[in-house]
């Protein structure tokens, strides 16, 4: 059972909205904050009720502007440690920096353990979030971090629709692991696109060869991805599909963090459909369906700050 009197949820301005839903339905007030900027554009943040003692939860993707947000973070956290808050959680549901997560060529850095330690050093006490980039992230902390998984919220949209002709499809061989777990929840067979990518500085992940594995021919297909960003990629799998004679192709992801051409890229009339949950804020398009990560944040949160066992959620 949650006691009110000693939590506290504090919600950044990268994604207001989900904090405002979490905030309702735990049924407990968002923290009045001020975040502000200095002049030369410093963040400043003062949070103006008492912390002491508080199990304080911070509702913030770090999302575009990512340096900003990261930074606000990061600030927030640091202003509730020095508040003499008992414990602090950071709830990212998108952890910003994550494709930076190994070295894949010479004297490059590894910029999501850069952010762990930075959340560390700030006074974080736990980290909760949603869909790694790489689930190895997780070992980067030296504190607990809570990894949650959107598949199952994401399932149950198709799950609504008639899926007599589908098949899931994993758009690369990273992709696998999330699409095999759709397709066994889902009751569908399972295809894979196999990529050969290029990693020169001047073609990132461009896509030279593309083999399917497996059958689409007169198929509907519902691929999915952790994440999108400029979209490229995907709409090389989504033309290489329809060359091979799939029919209607619906897209998911977990973080919609779009840049540069990717809207113009999702109305792509090969593309029936785009569904994305809450966790980046994003303008919205028609093609563009919006599923909800609050109830699942909410009964984390809930079950964070009760002891009790969060391992269920993971399925």
């Amino acid at each position: 059972m949650i006691t009110r009197n000693n939590i506290k949820l504090i919600c950044g301005t990268s994604n207001p909205e989900l904090g405002q839903e979490i905030s309702k339905i735990l049924r407990i007030p968002l923290t009045k904050v001020e975040i502000d900027k200095f002049a030369n554009s410093e963040t400043y943040v003062r949070v103006k009720e008492n912390m002491r003692e508080k199990d304080v939860f911070i509702i913030q993707s770090t999302s575009n502007p990512a340096n900003e947000t990261l930074m606000e973070l990061l600030i927030m956290i640091d202003a509730l440690k020095r508040s003499s808050a008992r414990r602090i959680t950071a709830v990212m549901p998108w952890y910003g920096y994550s494709k930076q997560d190994r070295k894949a060529a010479s004297r490059e850095p590894i910029t999501a353990k850069l952010v762990a330690n930075l959340l560390t050093a700030a006074g974080a006490d736990r980290i909760l979030t949603l869909d790694l980039h790489a689930s190895q992230i997780q070992g980067f902390f030296d504190i607990p971090c809570d990894n949650l998984y959107a598949m199952p919220i994401l399932a149950k949209h198709f799950q609504r629709m008639n899926l007599k002709n589908f098949v899931v499809v994993a758009p690369d061989e990273g992709g696998v692991k999330i699409n095999s777990k759709l397709a066994s929840k889902l009751h569908l067979p399972f295809v894979i696109i196999s990529k050969k990518r290029s990693y020169e500085l001047e073609g990132h992940d461009k896509v030279q060869e593309a083999i399917i594995l497996g059958n689409v021919r007169g198929k509907d297909v519902i691929m999915m991805d952790d994440m999108i960003m400029t979209g490229g990629t995907l709409i090389a799998a989504v033309k290489t599909l329809k060359q091979s004679g799939a029919k209607k192709i619906y897209l998911s992801f977990t973080h919609g963090d779009f840049a540069g051409p990717a809207f113009e890229r999702m109305e792509d009339p090969d593309i029936e459909e785009v569904i994305v949950t809450n966790s980046i804020k994003f303008k919205q398009i028609k093609k563009i369906k919006t599923v909800s990560i609050a109830p699942l944040l909410a009964e984390a949160i809930r079950r964070i700050h009760c002891g009790e066992s969060v391992s269920s959620l993971f399925d």
